[in-house]
């Protein structure tokens, strides 16, 4: 029994970034700009939370200022993508390259490896946050103008122009909330964590990227995956060092078991989910 609840516990720790980062890439690729930086974006997001939290002992400027960094990046990626026709993947990964960069400077550069901990905000609103948020998204998108704008653009950009329409000011809307929930998503997992160590994200933005594919890029079944991931993230600790039908497998391998589930996943739907028609049109 204490097994199973701390398996449904580690579920929603472990799943509530993913969220987070999922619904934040929705709003991105929903207005049709691809986006394989949710990773980068997260990244920089804790290493500044971390860092300026440190420095000013207030979690509110810390997290603040997460937000901020992912934003910059995200408004960079805009830039790149918008104005410059700069290929999305391309702009994506220079973004991704430029924070794990980065991140580590400042990590080498600005941490201090006995730091016990750090203030922070109360977990249970980010994670009641991140389980009500793809409720309140689905609402935006239905019932709201921007929300319509925002599908609208993603379908067809060159019809909502005709329509009176503007793609590049929807788009840096959209962007500017992936930024915000990518920090969110970031300035969860140090908190989560309660120190900062080197590329901490391990490829969850990735991940987060995965489910929102997964989910038909629609926010409630995106909501399911990301638990689902989280789950098998939660599986993965709990298995570590157990012995399965009286076989002790070796760590590495149970590492690797949300990253198998991925796949597994990936390549069952492949093909089934239909993508944004405008997805990466200018």
């Amino acid at each position: 029994m204490n097994d199973l609840r701390l398996l449904l516990e580690g579920t929603v720790i472990l799943g509530t970034p993913l969220i987070l980062a999922a619904i934040g890439g929705y709003f991105s690729e929903r207005s049709g700009v691809i986006n394989i930086a949710l990773e980068g974006k997260m990244l920089i997001a804790t290493i500044t939370v971390w860092l300026v939290t440190i420095a000013t002992g207030q979690p509110v400027i810390g997290v603040a200022a997460g937000i901020g960094a992912s934003i910059l990046f995200s408004m960079f990626h805009w830039l790149l993508t918008q104005r410059y026709s700069l290929d999305p993947i391309v702009s994506g990964m220079a973004i991704n390259a430029i924070a794990f960069g980065a991140a580590n400077f400042l990590d080498k550069r600005f941490t201090d490896p006995d730091q016990a901990g750090f203030p922070k905000l109360p977990l249970m609103a980010f994670w009641v946050f991140a389980l009500v948020l793809p409720f309140l998204v689905w609402l935006y998108v239905r019932h709201t103008r921007g929300g319509l704008r925002l599908l609208a653009v993603g379908s067809d950009p060159e019809k909502a122009r005709q329509m009176g329409v503007f793609p590049q000011r929807t788009r840096l809307m959209a962007l500017i909330a992936t930024g915000v929930l990518c920090g969110l998503a970031g300035a969860l997992i140090v908190s989560n964590a309660g120190s900062y160590v080197d590329n901490m994200t391990a490829g969850r933005g990735f991940i987060a990227l995965a489910a929102l594919i997964l989910g038909g890029w629609r926010p409630l079944p995106t909501l399911a995956a990301c638990i689902a991931f989280g789950f098998f993230y939660q599986l993965q600790i709990q298995l570590q060092g157990t012995q399965v039908l009286g076989i002790s497998a070796p760590r590495e391998l149970w590492l690797c078991l949300p990253y198998i589930a991925t796949l597994v996943a990936l390549a069952g739907l492949l093909g089934r989910n239909r993508t944004p028609a405008g997805l990466g049109k200018p």
